[in-house]
């Protein structure tokens, strides 16, 4: 995928010019960073040190300035990938450039901590469309659902995406997936309005009998939700105590992608945030007794 700062003129052909040591650093870097945003994927560090025939040693350094500064990151290889700076300007035109790049790190650290399926989702259409997922690591209740747009009103990933204005009902009558979908208008506001007290969102068997899911917001630069991360599976391993617990996880993974898309939330806590907190520490609590009682 080619982002739009990768057709800058800057960046494309530029000479390098032979200068004075703080110059010819700037230079070096410039070299590297045109490499890491013209490779058609990832680059590892190697290639970079072949193609712009600079030291492994000066290479080395350069990488961590350029890294420290959100130029670049490092994918879960090791490998280079344009960074973090990149993506916030490619968002300010509103488009989802990136949005899986960046965010599949946080994605797969969601699916380590829980097990179960993770995925990222955004609005189109008047349906939840999911962008990326991590399946789960059990074989039971194991679904892909990349290419599989469903209904906002009956996903966690659209309540949320509903809760925070990302999306919009389609006029007409609200499908019934199941015996626990919520058809009423007033009483999905009632719940929409419960999504953004908490925080996040949770859908007890209402898509599909035996599914549980919990979903948080993803926000970019001005806090305006872009797009929803999501953990699901089947009721009988997501019961009532653990939700609480996944949901805190899955909130905490949302937080850090969109502070990867430069959201910068409010320094006071919000009643969402102390939730978010509370759901942290029971579990924290929780897994204490387990232990405790297990010695």
């Amino acid at each position: 995928m080619e982002l739009p700062w990768s057709r800058l003129p800057w960046l494309r052909g530029a000479p390098v010019v032979t200068s004075p040591t703080g110059t010819q650093a700037v230079d070096r870097a410039a070299r590297l960073l045109t490499e890491v945003v013209h490779s058609p994927g990832s680059v590892t560090f190697t290639e970079l040190a072949a193609a712009t025939g600079l030291a492994k040693s000066t290479t080395s350094r350069l990488l961590l300035a350029l890294e420290r500064g959100g130029l670049v990151r490092r994918d879960g290889a090791g490998r280079f990938r344009p960074g973090e700076v990149f993506v916030r300007y490619a968002w300010r035109g509103g488009a989802e450039a990136g949005l899986v790049d960046v965010a599949q790190p946080y994605l797969d650290r969601l699916g380590e901590a829980t097990g179960e399926t993770v995925n990222l989702g955004v609005a189109r259409a008047g349906l939840v469309e999911q962008i990326a997922q991590v399946d789960s690591t059990y074989l039971i209740g194991g679904t892909n659902w990349l290419g599989r747009p469903v209904a906002l009103h009956c996903a966690a990933l659209g309540k949320v995406l509903l809760a925070y204005g990302a999306a919009e009902l389609p006029p007409g009558r609200l499908e019934r997936r199941t015996t626990r979908t919520i058809t009423s208008r007033a009483e999905l506001d009632a719940n929409l309005a419960e999504v953004r007290e908490r925080g996040y969102a949770i859908t007890d068997e209402e898509l599909e009998p035996g599914l549980v899911a919990v979903a948080a917001p993803v926000r970019r630069d001005g806090g305006t939700v872009v797009a929803a991360l999501s953990v699901s599976a089947p009721a009988t391993r997501l019961t009532p105590a653990r939700i609480a617990g996944v949901a805190a996880e899955c909130a905490a993974q949302a937080a850090a992608v969109s502070a990867a898309l430069g959201h910068r939330p409010p320094a006071a806590q919000t009643s969402a945030s102390i939730q978010i907190d509370k759901a942290q520490k029971d579990k924290a609590q929780k897994d204490k007794a387990q232990k405790e009682g297990a010695a």
